[in-house]
């Protein structure tokens, strides 16, 4: 092999390690690793709304919260197994989507829900996928016209606004995202005003309660993290599914009874 030819396969080689060091998530032992985003405290969008943008919080009313999880890791959202290890066909069902509804896939990354929810609502339903990084829209955009799905708004959301319309949205589906959120308190509000009436939240997340689930146990919540964190924000179960593999399903609706705290920052920072 000439030099030139050796040197040109080696420069490939490293260039392909990079890509695949960027684009795939990195399992150690029992434990998914996944490249984390670099999120600003505040976008151009939140200084253009004159929003105040109180500080991000490392830990709230106990549980630490996780970065989010960048775009390089998108991959790992649409792998092949992932109906084995989360089976999504059956959280679906537990959706009950019909005809006509507005939804919200928030956190929509690439849309591995969005553009399964899609054609439950259409045609006259819409999806609106939610995520703060533009490059995950911009994949989502790529999925939906390969399947000519066209009932799908991408929002550019923020760290403290989602966006979404007020008194609108009758479903809001939260899959693996909630335990990233840097300002819960500000989201949670957020989602409530944006639901319309009998609107519900979906919420899944990992069992941190089931040290057989593969997943780091920063992403992970247990029922009663979520029950403290959702009640304290003026919401209350209305239903669950323990019917999955790895992942708690609970249903949140708002809370008529519930009066917002005098203060709405508890000590733990």
């Amino acid at each position: 092999m000439s030099y030139q030819l050796l040197r040109r396969t080696f420069g490939s080689l490293c260039v392909a390690l990079v890509l695949l060091v960027n684009l795939c998530p990195i399992v150690v032992g029992q434990e998914t690793n996944l490249p984390q985003a670099q999120v600003p405290q505040a976008s151009a969008l939140d200084q253009a709304d004159n929003v105040p943008i109180p500080p991000a919080r490392t830990k709230y009313m106990g549980r630490t919260i996780a970065q989010t999880m960048s775009f390089h890791g998108a991959p790992w959202l649409i792998r092949d197994n992932r109906e084995d290890e989360e089976r999504p066909s059956e959280v679906l069902k537990q959706l009950e989507l019909k005809p006509g509804m507005t939804v919200c896939d928030l956190g929509c990354g690439n849309g591995f829900y969005t553009l399964l929810m899609a054609p439950q609502v259409a045609p006259a339903g819409k999806v609106l996928a939610v995520d703060i990084q533009q490059e995950m829209l911009h994949l989502l955009d790529l999925r939906s016209k390969s399947q000519g799905i066209d009932n799908v708004e991408p929002v550019l959301g923020t760290i403290v606004d989602p966006r979404l319309p007020a008194g609108e949205v009758d479903l809001v589906l939260l899959v693996d995202v909630y335990h990233e959120f840097s300002h819960p308190e500000q989201m949670l509000s957020a989602l409530r005003a944006s639901l319309a009436p009998g609107g519900l939240i979906a919420l899944l997340e990992y069992r941190e309660e089931d040290p057989n689930v593969p997943i780091k146990p920063l992403h992970k919540m247990t029922k009663r993290q979520i029950m403290k964190e959702y009640r304290a924000n003026g919401f209350k179960l209305a239903k669950q599914y323990d019917g999955l593999p790895w992942q708690h399903l609970m249903f949140f609706e708002a809370d008529d009874d519930w009066s917002p705290p005098i203060t709405s920052r508890p000590q733990d920072e």
